[in-house]
C-alpha cells in the first residue's frame, strides 16, 4: 500500500491530514493526524524555591487551570529561545540558567506535537507581552505546594506535570 496523505485544514497553530498507510503488521490503516510546530514549556523556579505558575483562561478546559509557561514555536525556532520568549512574555521574567528536562509528545494518537521541557533559574524581572487572546496571571507558589496541585488535581495540564515532575527529580538528584 502507498501513503496517501491528504490535507483537511490549515490553521494558525494546526494543521489537520487524513493520512492512509500501512502499519509495522502490514495491515491498512487511515488515521487523522494533527501536525503541530511543536511547543516549549519553562518550570520558572526563584531563588526561594518557589515557583511562577500561569493561571489562564483556556476555552478547551472550559475555564482557568493552571500551567508553567509554555507556547508555540516559530518556525526556525529552537525550543531553547521559545522557553526564553515565553517565560519573559508570559511570567515577565527572564532567567539566567536555562536546564533541558526532557521532551514528550502530548497525544500521539493524533498528534505529532513534542513539547520540550526546561528549568529556569538565576530569574531576573522584566516586562510581561502577553499576546491579545491571553487572559492570565501569574501565581507565585512553593515548589512543595506546586507539586501538590499535580497530585491533588489541582493543576492537570499534562505538560505542567511532566516538567514539574522531571524538575523535582533534577533537584534531588
Amino acid at each position: 500500500m502507498s501513503e496517501k496523505v491528504r490535507e483537511i485544514y490549515n490553521g494558525r497553530v494546526v494543521r489537520l491530514f487524513v493520512e492512509s498507510f500501512e502499519l509495522p503488521n502490514g495491515k491498512p490503516a487511515t488515521i487523522e493526524m494533527i501536525r503541530h510546530p511543536g511547543a516549549a514549556a519553562v518550570v520558572p523556579l526563584t531563588e526561594e524555591r518557589d515557583v511562577l505558575l500561569i493561571r489562564q483562561y483556556r476555552r478547551a478546559a472550559s475555564g482557568f487551570i493552571y500551567e508553567v509557561p509554555a507556547g508555540k514555536l516559530d518556525p526556525g525556532e529552537e525550543p531553547e529561545h521559545c522557553a526564553l520568549r515565553e517565560l519573559e512574555e508570559e511570567a515577565g521574567v527572564r532567567a539566567g540558567t536555562l536546564q533541558a528536562l526532557g521532551s514528550i509528545f502530548t497525544t500521539p494518537g493524533f498528534t505529532d506535537e513534542v513539547i520540550h521541557l526546561y528549568l529556569a533559574t538565576s530569574l531576573e524581572t522584566v516586562r510581561q507581552r502577553l499576546d491579545d487572546d491571553e487572559v492570565l496571571s501569574v501565581e507565585r507558589v512553593s515548589f512543595e505546594r506546586a507539586l501538590q496541585m499535580c497530585v491533588r488535581g489541582e493543576l492537570r495540564d499534562a505538560k505542567s506535570i511532566c516538567a514539574l515532575m522531571l524538575a523535582d527529580r533534577l533537584l534531588r538528584s
